[in-house]
Formats: structure tokens, C-alpha cells, sequence
């Protein structure tokens, strides 16, 4: 007898609870996949999202990015590659779900562009979906600014423009996203902001180039 016939003998009572306990079941994997994998998580965080196979390469690094098998990583590549919506937007909101107790410091060329990327992700946190893949997360009472927040356990998001001070911040993921204007991206001041140079000293490069 197959299955569905051997269920729909059972009680009505009995059908609905069963059916209570799939869907439990199914949201609990669910909800583990987009924990575990970032490009996962972003797919049900982003409807509407078109898969490229250079959004494979950076979910890849931003996981072993929270895992700490990478320290540094620079993303190079065009325009309107969702560079900032991932790097900005979703990384920060994934990484305080899994580690809602560690801090985030998001950097831009200037502080209007640094909160904005506060301002999106605290939204995202306090989201109806983002609860249900993270439920144990969520802000601190006390947290308003979108440019300086806290966490239910005590993790810290920190916005700042290029050039503003830092001191006695830390933080176990840095996110600088445009850095520069348009008039000093153009002399290439890179090491200025990062006290490195872009390649070598430590750095990964993500580059459409490297995907097979």
C-alpha cells in the first residue's frame, strides 16, 4: 500500500498533526541550508534574485570568510554585479545570524553612504523572514540608529565614512564598499584606506576571471 494511501486511512485529527510535523520538519531544513550557505540564504532573502556564476564564486569566499579560513578578500569587478547588495547588504545580516554575538564595522567613501547600508541591514534583521531562518536573532531593544545598533546578544553594527575615527572599535568583519569618489578613484588611492597594497600582503582577489 503506498504511503499517501495509508494516510489518508488515518483520522483527520491524525492527518492534520502529521501534516503539522512535515511542514515543521521541512521549514527546520530549510532554515539550516540558509544558515549554513550563504547563496542559499540569499535566494530566500531575495526573491527576485538571477544566479550568476560570479555570485557562486563570492557566496564561496564570504563562507569561508565566516568559517575563518579567509582573512582578506578584495572583489573586483563591473558595475552591476551585485557587489554591494551581497558584500554590504546580505553578508552582514547572514554573518550576525550565525555569530549575533560578534561585530561588524561597514565602511563607505562617505558616512550618508555607510548608514544607508546600516539602515538595510538592521531593516533585514528585523524582518518576518529573517526571524525565520535566524529566530534566536534579533536587535536589542535600545538599538535605533541605523548606523550604530546592537544585537539581543550583544554583537555591534558600526557604520562609518573613509577618514572618520575608530578608535576603541573593533570588529571581526570589516566591509569597506566604495571607498573612494569618483575624482579619487580615478588617482587609485587604495592603500590610503586599506594600509595595503591590493594585491600580495595578504589578499585574495575575487575576479570573474578566476571562474571556471
Amino acid at each position: 500500500m503506498k504511503l499517501n494511501d495509508l494516510i489518508q486511512k488515518l483520522p483527520v485529527a491524525e492527518q492534520e498533526k502529521l501534516l503539522s510535523q512535515v511542514m515543521a520538519y521541512k521549514s527546520a531544513v530549510e532554515r539550516e541550508q540558509c544558515q549554513k550557505s550563504f547563496l542559499t540564504y540569499v535566494k530566500k532573502m531575495w526573491p527576485g534574485f538571477i544566479h550568476g556564476r560570479h555570485h557562486a564564486l563570492m557566496a564561496k569566499k564570504f563562507e569561508e570568510i565566516a568559517e575563518g579560513k579567509l582573512k582578506r578578500l578584495i572583489i573586483n569587478m563591473p558595475p552591476r554585479h551585485t557587489k554591494s547588495e551581497f558584500a554590504s547588504y546580505l553578508l552582514p545580516s547572514w554573518f550576525l545570524g550565525r555569530f549575533p554575538q560578534k561585530k561588524v564595522i561597514q565602511s563607505s567613501n562617505t558616512a550618508d553612504l555607510a548608514v544607508n547600508f546600516g539602515r538595510k541591514v538592521r531593516n533585514l534583521v528585523q524582518s518576518e523572514e529573517y526571524a525565520r531562518i535566524f529566530p534566536d536573532v534579533a536587535l536589542r531593544q535600545d538599538s535605533k540608529s541605523a548606523g550604530r545598533w546592537a544585537t539581543n546578544k550583544n554583537g555591534e553594527y558600526f557604520a562609518i565614512g573613509v577618514g572618520g575615527t575608530m578608535t576603541g572599535k573593533g570588529a571581526d568583519l570589516m566591509i569597506i564598499d566604495n571607498p573612494h569618489s569618483e575624482q579619487e578613484a580615478a588617482v587609485a588611492q587604495l592603500d590610503r584606506v586599506l594600509g595595503y597594497e591590493p594585491r600580495g600582503r595578504g589578499f585574495e582577489s575575487c575576479q570573474p576571471r578566476h571562474i571556471p
